[in-house]
């Protein structure tokens, strides 16, 4: 009994070892880690400036004036006169409208007539003429006599009052008249004196100061007649009428839209990647749908220096002069070519990158860029000779090569060789 039981306790020990054994492998068999293959990580890149993909490849646009303008007038007031219509062509200072000028020659007039009278009051402050001075010594005599012939009366007056005589209201009216007397005597002084000498220098600057206040409202005046005609201001058709004749129209209101196309304009849209080499393209041609045979040479206008932020490309303004056998109007599609002078020329120093595809550490590294592997997707750092930064990004003058692909976002999560994948580059060209 006792050994049964001995024997069958060192089955379980065994029973026990061989579980003990078994879990042992098990946990060390799920401890072990299966390889796992770091992701592919989607990046923003671009392609570094390649001469290649400017030579030969169309860029679409459409036409456009190259000036345009709302035309209205600069007063309010009633059309009178609208001699244009919708696709009229007219030349620099015909007239395109008019307004009712009659209120403002009357106000013209008005103003002309007070600022005349202004500056013959003026002169007669001045300088007067001996004639006036002779008229003048006259009146003063007169007054004179009538003063002494004023006062006479008071005194025979005042004697009468005394010897109950003469009523208060006799001595009173006596007193009046003398004083009168004595004050048109000084004003006939005065006035001699004006004539003699001329005004007092405060009067003459404040008749002064009223006529070139006069002198500013008549050219404002007559600044507002000649703004009842509407002109044009360069040679152009008209591309819309805003007003019908004989309308109240308010100042500022457009009246018509001029186009002027003696030049036209095309805006193409360049991929970042090639934008830096847009100073260098030449012999720059362009073709119109509805003209397709016909080959316009142009030129470069304006480099737009602000990206679109969905199609991440770059607005370029071409300019050509209009042909003589055809006529391109505003709307009309068509693409531009152009080609690069020399690769020589513009390599090295025509690289212009985003300034969020250059990593700048602190310390005594140098700033550098993840430079993208077209095999394989992987990323490896490149370090980079910085120039100056431009319009259009950080001019890199060595460490990178026309043609390579670098991340232009998100730089600062990636390692070296790190596998990734290039997301699509929204171009919005035709080639």
């Amino acid at each position: 009994m006792i050994s049964n039981a001995h024997k069958g306790f060192r089955l379980c020990d065994r029973e026990r070892a061989v579980l003990v054994l078994l879990l042992i492998g098990c946990v060390v068999g799920c401890g072990k880690e299966e390889p796992v293959e770091p992701p592919v990580r989607p990046v923003r890149a671009m392609q570094v400036a390649n001469t290649a993909g400017v030579t030969g490849r169309a860029f679409p646009g459409r036409a456009k004036a190259s000036a345009e303008v709302n035309l209205a007038f600069r007063v309010s007031g009633p059309l009178i006169e609208r001699p244009v219509n919708v696709g009229d062509l007219v030349k620099k200072g015909a007239v395109v409208a008019r307004i009712d000028p009659r209120d403002f020659e009357t106000e013209l007039a008005d103003i002309s007539n007070k600022l005349a009278e202004a500056r013959a009051q003026l002169e007669a402050m001045r300088v007067a003429r001996p004639e006036e001075i002779g008229s003048l010594e006259a009146d003063l005599a007169a007054a004179k006599a009538e003063r002494v012939k004023a006062e006479a009366d008071y005194q025979r007056v005042q004697q009468l009052y005394l010897n109950d005589n003469a009523s208060k209201s006799d001595l009173d009216q006596a007193r009046a008249l003398r004083d009168v007397a004595r004050e048109a005597v000084n004003s006939a002084m005065e006035s001699l004196r004006i004539g003699q000498r001329g005004a007092r220098a405060e009067d003459i600057d404040a008749q002064q100061a009223r006529i070139r206040t006069l002198e500013a409202q008549q050219k404002r005046a007559r600044d507002a007649l000649e703004d009842t005609w509407l002109k044009v201001p360069f040679d152009g058709y008209i591309a819309q009428t805003f007003v019908d004749n004989f309308q109240n129209v308010r100042a500022m209101q457009p009246i018509v839209r001029l186009l002027d196309i003696s030049r036209i304009e095309m805006v193409v849209h360049i991929p970042e990647s090639l934008i830096s080499l847009a100073p260098h393209v030449t012999d720059i041609t362009v073709r119109f749908d509805t003209f397709a045979d016909h080959e316009i040479p142009a030129q470069i206008k304006e480099i737009g220096t602000e990206a679109s932020q969905t199609t991440r490309t770059y607005p370029v303004t071409l300019i050509m002069k209009q042909p003589q056998d055809i006529q391109i109007l505003p709307g009309m599609a068509g693409k531009a070519t152009g080609r690069i002078e020399s690769s020589d020329q513009v390599a090295g120093a025509s690289i212009a990158v985003p300034v969020s595809a250059v990593v700048s550490p602190d310390g005594t590294d140098k700033p550098y860029v993840w430079v993208i592997d077209e095999a394989t997707q992987k990323v490896t750092r490149r370090n980079v000779t910085l120039g100056e930064l431009t319009a259009l990004g950080l001019r890199v003058t060595s460490g990178l090569k026309p043609g390579e692909w670098i991340a232009t976002a998100g730089v600062h999560s990636l390692r070296e060789g790190q596998q990734v994948r290039i997301l699509h580059q929204h171009g919005g060209l035709s080639s």
